[in-house]
């Protein structure tokens, strides 16, 4: 990890001329960056050698070699924290998940299709970006694989699909659920979710709700990649809908979600976001949601994982106080440990887990809490 006072080298590696001059100058002229560029992926598996950037930003369609092969090579040759820049459509967001799959920390939409011509939009949050990813720990879970052994990770996942055949939901059980689990993550999380919750059985007997900090454009297609690669069927939450045993719900991005009680029955229910907290979909507001809803929240179980800030820290640490269970992922893997590290500061976590041992936690505390309730 960088101390403050020490620059950060930055490799912006972009097809664009126009596009590396604007991110040089914009980096520059802010202070406490030294910016080198590259033109494409073949360069910047070269530079990343021999300049030695403590973060990349990384096109993702280029000449010569494109941002995903170049990733996997420079995860194989030279860890370093990456961070993809995509446009913000569907085929982008799927590329860019693909891109964290193989080991970038995080991304940057860019704007209308282009960030050249509205960088200035976006200038903050390039800036925060790259400052949180040269504080970035556990950087490589594939350590030791070659380049080529990660793509056959990356598509073997997607070609096997769900472990388990997934089991459809009764009438009694929709009406009968009480139990909720409820998931805040930022940074380094669509990885993490991506190792978690294909661990959880089909016969899960919870739902599961998922505030993971994302623009409203890749968390569709967020929900879609989970689908097809989880045991529990997984959804957007991008509307009104009731909360049903053993399914996993993904809130819709540049909104937040809370939990309501309708006619007796919980239901997720979609809002613009709340100026009053800073990240969206919000995890604090979920849980102040849950909170409401459960007055004594023995069958709760709140888990925060990697992120920087302090999303759902408040929230989940309450939950614990008033009976609930809760998990902060723990700084062997976190990729940022920002957010579970709130989370035990408040004495707010029951538990303090890697990210390898919280799906079977989540599925012993969930089996308990339905058969007291039996």
């Amino acid at each position: 990890m960088l101390e403050d006072t020490v620059a950060i080298k930055v490799l912006v590696v972009d097809d664009s001329a126009l596009m590396r001059r604007q991110l040089r100058q914009m980096l520059e002229s802010s202070g406490g960056f030294e910016v080198e560029l590259a033109r494409d992926g073949q360069e910047a598996i070269e530079l990343n050698q021999s300049y030695k950037p403590d973060v990349i930003s990384l096109d993702i369609n280029m000449p010569v070699m494109d941002g995903l092969t170049a990733l996997a090579y420079i995860m194989a040759d030279r860890p370093v924290p990456v961070i993809m820049v995509s446009s913000l459509t569907h085929e982008g967001a799927m590329a860019t998940f693909e891109a964290l799959a193989l080991g970038a920390v995080d991304f940057i939409g860019k704007p209308g299709g282009t960030i050249s011509l509205s960088i200035k939009d976006i200038e903050k949050e390039i800036i925060d970006k790259i400052k949180i990813a040269a504080r970035v720990r556990n950087l490589d879970r594939k350590k030791g694989k070659s380049a080529e052994e990660r793509f056959q990770d990356l598509y073997k996942k997607k070609e096997e699909g769900p472990k388990f055949k997934r089991r459809g939901i009764s009438a009694q059980e929709v009406t009968t659920v009480s139990g909720l689990v409820i998931i805040g993550v930022s940074t380094g999380g669509p990885s993490c979710l991506e190792e978690i919750l294909p661990e959880l059985p089909g016969d899960f007997p919870l739902p599961i709700v998922v505030a993971q900090h994302m623009p409203s454009t890749f968390t569709g297609p967020f929900a879609k990649r989970l689908n097809n690669i989880c045991n529990l069927p997984v959804m957007e939450a991008d509307k009104f809908m009731p909360l049903e045993a053993r399914s996993i719900y993904i809130a819709k991005g540049g909104a937040d979600v809370v939990v309501t009680n309708r006619s007796g029955g919980l239901m997720l229910q979609p809002r613009p976001e709340n100026p009053h907290h800073l990240w969206h979909p919000s995890a604090e507001l979920l849980g102040r949601s849950v909170l409401e809803q459960y007055k004594n929240p023995q069958k709760v179980i709140g888990v925060l994982l990697t992120g920087m800030g302090y999303d759902g820290a408040d929230s989940f640490a309450e939950i614990k106080k008033r009976g609930g269970k809760t998990i902060a992922e723990s700084r062997e893997t976190a990729v940022v440990f920002g957010m579970p590290q709130e989370l035990i500061e408040r004495k707010g976590a029951t538990l303090v887990l890697p990210s390898g041992k919280i799906a079977n936690q989540m599925v012993r505390w969930a089996r308990e809490m339905v058969k007291e309730g039996t």
